[in-house]
């Protein structure tokens, strides 16, 4: 007969592995970007820590085209992002303090080692869905609007 203790060693056993995977739930927060033509309202999990700046969307296999993720580096500095362990194609907006897009990296390489970088001091950077830089006709200096961008009143 199987005892109720003998279940619980088992999936103890099975769940350990997983156990570091665990997490809290991303933090969402709308992002608004601007171009000449429009402004696109999307949802933003934000990676704000090491951890979640490290992890950003690795393992990963499907970005919605409404979906991005923001990377808060804090104080503006260089940034250097590569693709290991992440699955799809990204576009990347490295941007500044004030909210304008300094750089732009379309169609990343899935799980490239080769880094994705900006020399120009970048306060964030924002990863999209591949091909939607072309889709909603991005350009350099357009901008992003978020807190923690502090963007000036035109």
């Amino acid at each position: 007969m199987f005892k109720p203790v003998y279940a619980l060693i088992l999936v103890l056993f099975f769940a350990w592995p997983f156990a570091s995977y665990a997490q809290e739930p991303p933090k969402l927060e709308p992002i608004t970007i601007t171009t000449d033509l429009a402004a696109t309202l999307l949802t933003a999990e934000i990676a704000d820590t090491p951890e979640l700046r490290e992890r950003g969307l690795m393992f990963r296999h499907i970005m919605p085209p409404d979906q991005a993720m923001l990377f808060d580096f804090g104080t503006p500095r260089p940034v250097a992002m590569w693709m290991k362990n992440t699955y799809m194609s990204l576009d990347m907006l490295f941007v500044r303090e004030d909210g304008t897009i300094a750089a732009i990296a379309e169609n990343t390489v899935p799980k490239s080692l080769d880094t994705v970088s900006v020399q120009e001091p970048v306060k964030g950077v924002v990863e999209l869905a591949a091909g939607t830089v072309k889709r909603l006709g991005i350009h350099q200096n357009d901008k992003v609007f978020h807190r923690i961008f502090k963007t000036k009143e035109e």
